[in-house]
């Protein structure tokens, strides 16, 4: 599901008539973590997430993280609920055997770089984590979750759309204030390049009470020259027009872009779709690494991948941050 454009906005009539909606959803949130009992699973539980809904760098900042504490000697396990999955769990993902029906593609992508476990029951499946040798836990999108002692939580905000209207669910994009988000975080990390970032602090300074950490996400250096080539682009992630942007920005020439939802299945019929355009244009078909391992084996080869990685312009703050978390 696309985000409505006024969540983007300044607060017009239709985030004003839904505010009262909105007041209801952040008190929601508001109850469930105040009735919560977290439980502290004997290590310490590092959380990535978010105050807005939909995609903000998550999955980046989680594996960006893994290979941060892997450069520490910490064996850290990632915590998904592995949306998109059917897996109940506990269950350690086996990127070699599971299928992102399973486990969800987030989890099958982040299952390269270290150990990830799905499940529904957070409780549960940290224990299991533990169990099979975690020395720390990286909890991905439990921000508003209460099951877990957290021991530093990473909230992350992507710098152009920033908190947008500043409204909760469905007036705005908030799942919770940002007041109250800003009370519970540790560190704030802001995703995009330098313009994006300068036009979010003039906009959310204020708002930020935490130490503020910046990052982009740069394309991996694979060797292929994206000139001269004529490209078909699909991307079923929170903003596919980022992936556009950045496919753009490396030269490439995009001949058509097709936006799916978030997770969406990769259905015999969409992907039919896909060849039969790229063919009429004599296009090449790219996606991203989220979406690639949602294709059917059979495809991979016949798709372009283009690979980033989050990167930190000073990250003084969240080493130390860290240091402090796994003390």
């Amino acid at each position: 599901m696309r985000a409505p454009g006024f969540w983007h906005r300044p607060p017009g009539l239709a985030a004003r008539l839904l505010s009262p909606l909105g007041a209801l959803y952040a008190g929601a949130t508001r109850r469930r973590l105040a009735q919560g009992n977290p439980v502290d699973p004997g290590v310490p539980v590092i959380c990535v997430g978010n105050i807005n809904a939909g995609g903000t760098g998550k999955t980046p900042t989680v594996i960006a993280l893994m290979q941060r504490l892997a450069d520490r000697g910490i064996a850290a396990h990632v915590l998904s609920r592995g949306h998109g999955g059917s897996a109940e769990g506990p269950l350690r993902v086996d990127e070699r055997a599971h299928a992102a029906a399973e486990v969800g593609d987030e989890p099958l992508l982040m299952a390269a770089f270290g150990p990830v476990w799905v499940g529904r029951d957070r409780v549960a499946t940290a224990q299991a984590a533990v169990a099979a040798g975690a020395r720390a836990l990286i909890l991905d999108d439990g921000f508003q979750n209460p099951a877990l002692v957290k021991t530093l939580s990473i909230v992350v905000v992507d710098a152009v759309l920033g908190f947008g209207n500043g409204r909760c669910i469905p007036a705005g994009p908030l799942r919770e204030p940002v007041a109250a988000g800003m009370a519970r975080a540790d560190l704030l990390l802001s995703v995009g390049h330098a313009r994006a970032q300068a036009a979010f602090r003039e906009s959310w300074g204020e708002a930020i009470t935490v130490p503020h950490v910046t990052g982009v996400l740069e394309p991996l250096p694979t060797g292929m020259e994206w000139r001269g080539t004529p490209f078909l682009a699909f991307a079923g992630i929170g903003h596919p027009d980022k992936f556009f942007a950045t496919l753009r920005g490396l030269g490439a020439t995009l001949v058509e872009t097709v936006a799916l939802s978030d997770h969406q299945p990769l259905t015999p019929a969409i992907l039919a779709r896909l060849e039969r355009d790229a063919a009429l244009h004599g296009a090449q078909i790219v996606t991203t690494e989220k979406d690639a391992v949602r294709l059917p084996q059979e495809w991979r080869r016949r798709v372009l991948t283009l690979p980033v990685r989050m990167t930190f312009a000073d990250p003084a703050a969240l080493d130390a941050a860290l240091d402090r978390a796994l003390s």
